[in-house]
């Protein structure tokens, strides 16, 4: 593992192993530099497949590259699933396999029942996690991740350990109000997520209201992002790539900023 990228500090059990890259470690040029994961950003396809074998060379692991859609489909993977599939959420019971989710502002969210048997690992932005009517990608996850877990080793679900990654903190992500009004018509305590500005439009905390999502699925053990500056995505420009901050379009039409990776798998 390169010493920049994060390594979750959470009680995993034996045998649960998870990174997030961060920019370093990789081989691609400016303004993707350099450990860029994404296939859809504009980079030389031949740096990101050799990140990507990077990273996989790395965690002794095989990561799955999913289509991520700001959705709630939530995918189980094995060794023979195909890169990208449709959906924002993956979850596996085999060894060897990486459930991998690229994100650049979004927050990655990782599951691991507290004896091994199964994990997860779900993209949430704001619309993947508000969902409809008070469902979003984290309790699909959470859903699809039990129902696997169950499958594999009865009971294995009941305690679950989570870890929230890097996102844009809530100094950084400002939204509208119909974004407060996604969270707060089904979800009333979510109001205290969001800091109202001069402008009309709010500060929002995304690992915060992951956080009270996951605390009202039963879900205790949280670890990982507390909303504090350190993991902003968007106010740690040397170590982390933010499509907000960075977001603006080349001469070839795509979006200048790369992806970074939150894996995690069995070994």
């Amino acid at each position: 593992m390169h010493p920049d990228w994060l390594i979750p500090d959470w009680p995993a059990p034996a045998g649960v192993r998870a990174v997030f890259t961060t920019r370093a470690g990789g081989t691609s040029a400016v303004p993707y530099d350099s450990m860029n994961l994404g296939d859809h950003v504009g980079d030389v396809p031949q740096r990101v497949d050799a990140n990507r074998a990077l990273l996989g060379q790395s965690m002794g692991a095989a990561p799955v590259f999913l289509q991520q859609v700001h959705g709630t489909a939530v995918l189980n993977i094995g060794v023979e699933t195909a890169h990208g599939q449709p959906a924002d959420a993956a979850s596996t019971t085999q060894h060897g396999v990486a459930c991998t989710i690229m994100v650049a502002d979004c927050l990655p969210v990782l599951f691991s029942t507290a004896d091994g048997a199964a994990v997860a690992a779900a993209h949430a932005g704001w619309r993947g996690l508000a969902g409809k009517q008070g469902r979003g990608i984290l309790e699909e996850t959470y859903e699809s991740f039990r129902a696997i877990a169950l499958m594999e080793r009865a009971q294995a679900a009941i305690n679950t350990i989570a870890w929230l990654g890097p996102c844009i903190g809530p100094s950084a992500f400002e939204v509208g109000a119909e974004v407060r009004a996604t969270f707060t018509d089904d979800h009333p305590e979510a109001a205290d997520c969001f800091r109202p500005l001069a402008s009309g439009k709010f500060l929002a905390d995304l690992a915060g209201l992951a956080r009270l999502r996951l605390q009202a699925m039963g879900v205790t053990q949280i670890y990982g992002n507390d909303s504090s500056a350190p993991w902003c995505t968007a106010g740690n420009a040397s170590r982390f790539f933010s499509h907000r901050r960075d977001a603006g379009v080349s001469g070839n039409g795509f979006h200048t900023t790369g992806r970074m990776a939150a894996c995690i798998w069995r070994e």
